[in-house]
């Protein structure tokens, strides 16, 4: 899929504001090799829609039937999709889905994996267990997707010093710096070369 000089197109899945998928969208803009060709959405209020629109971006929405009766699939491949992003997506990816797009699903995640992830374990949620935990470091891990939420093979993982009497939102903020900035470019990497960044960083 990422051989010679085909453009490589991608589509990324999400369902919230959207901030980690305009960086994608930024990033990759006017790319030689990869295309943001679109972005599947499962809420209708979801800010991410907004978001995709002023970048001319085809959205794509979809209800949880059409998640889980070949709808979705059927939409990536008239779109000729190789690789999808998830960005701030909630569902579990069906079986259907991975088996069509094996090792050619990626994900982030705001923590350092396996730490506080799994289902329900998102957005403030991981934040605030982190935080009660009494870590002292916190991160991001950008991951491949299999069956399981947050399980599947690392790619790459970036610490971050929790700072003393920081609180769950001020954690998140600068965590979702780390995502927008190094997810595009880790992503860039995997899709073209089919290698990682070498775990750590």
């Amino acid at each position: 899929m990422n051989s010679g000089s085909k453009l490589i197109n991608v589509a990324l899945f999400s369902s919230g504001n959207g901030t980690n998928a305009e960086a994608l969208i930024q990033y990759f803009e006017n790319h030689t090799r990869i295309k943001i060709c679109a972005v599947f959405v499962n809420k209708q209020d979801a800010g991410v829609i907004a978001r995709a629109n002023r970048y001319g971006i085809s959205v794509i929405l979809f209800n949880k039937d059409e998640w889980n009766n070949g709808f979705v699939l059927k939409q990536l491949q008239q779109s000729a999709i190789d690789y999808i992003l998830l960005a701030g997506f909630f569902w579990l990816v069906p079986n259907d889905l991975i088996q069509h797009f094996p090792d050619h699903i990626l994900n982030i995640h705001p923590s350092l994996l396996p730490k506080y992830g799994g289902k329900g374990m998102y957005g403030i949620r991981v934040h605030e267990a982190v935080l009660k935990s009494g870590e002292k470091m916190s991160g991001i891990t950008i991951h491949l997707v299999n069956e399981d939420y947050d399980s599947g093979t690392i790619l790459f993982q970036k610490e971050l010093l929790i700072n003393p009497g920081e609180d769950a939102v001020q954690l998140a903020v600068r965590v979702n710096a780390l995502e927008k900035y190094y997810y595009p470019r880790v992503a860039e990497t995997f899709i073209i070369s089919g290698r990682n960044l070498g775990g750590y960083c």
